[in-house]
């Protein structure tokens, strides 16, 4: 065998390469959204069969404030959406302050949609008497699915919202590189995707005309 021809060999695989030429924290994360994908597409299907499945299901969100909370939050959504696309972009660029910047803007959209949701929320549960094992329209399992698969969302919002901050602090700092700053972004993207099926199937099919 020849010397180029084994050089050759050596360099598909030594070690410390990948493989499957995807950085190792990158796979990890993509294998973590087909899972979670999953998850959100059961609780979908499910919500879906219920609902369609049930000709008195409640129509509770009027168009103020529910359907205009859910509407800002779903802006709150997109836009940090973009600002997650700047700091990866400005990562990759090596501006680490911009970096920063970015991933903060993208913290507040989030914390935005968190109180937004949480004030949603309570005006369901005090001025509409949801529950999670029922309501004033006879439908227990609303509630039961309507919190289940909203708080399961927001459960993910608040990871997320935690995750870029560590992001941001160790950027700052000058630890992380860029794939960190590219894996957190899929998973925020993620995110703002799975809402943007939430939305039209939860409040949309539902708002009270």
């Amino acid at each position: 065998m020849s010397e180029a021809k084994a050089a050759t060999m050596d360099s598909v695989w030594q070690g410390g390469g990948s493989p499957y030429a995807i950085g190792s924290k990158k796979f990890g994360m993509w294998l973590f959204i087909i899972s979670d994908a999953l998850t959100f597409s059961a609780l979908l299907v499910a919500y879906t069969y219920v609902r369609l499945a049930t000709p008195e299901w409640p129509k509770p969100f009027h168009f103020s404030p529910s359907i205009i909370f859910s509407s800002v939050m779903t802006f709150c959504l997109l836009s940090s959406s973009l600002t997650m696309v700047m700091a990866v972009h400005s990562m990759n660029h090596g501006n680490r302050k911009a970096t920063v910047g970015w991933i903060l803007a993208t913290i507040a959209g989030g914390l935005a949609f968190v109180v937004l949701h949480v004030t949603e929320w309570l005006n369901l549960i005090n001025n509409e008497h949801v529950t999670t094992s029922g309501n004033e329209w006879g439908v227990p399992l609303f509630g039961g699915t309507f919190f289940a698969l909203t708080g399961l969302h927001m459960t993910h919002v608040i990871i997320g919202v935690i995750y870029l901050g560590i992001i941001a602090f160790a950027v700052g700092r000058g630890k992380f590189k860029y794939e960190d700053v590219e894996v957190s972004g899929l998973y925020w993207h993620f995110v703002d995707l799975v809402w943007m099926f939430i939305f039209p199937l939860v409040y949309l099919m539902s708002a009270k005309i």
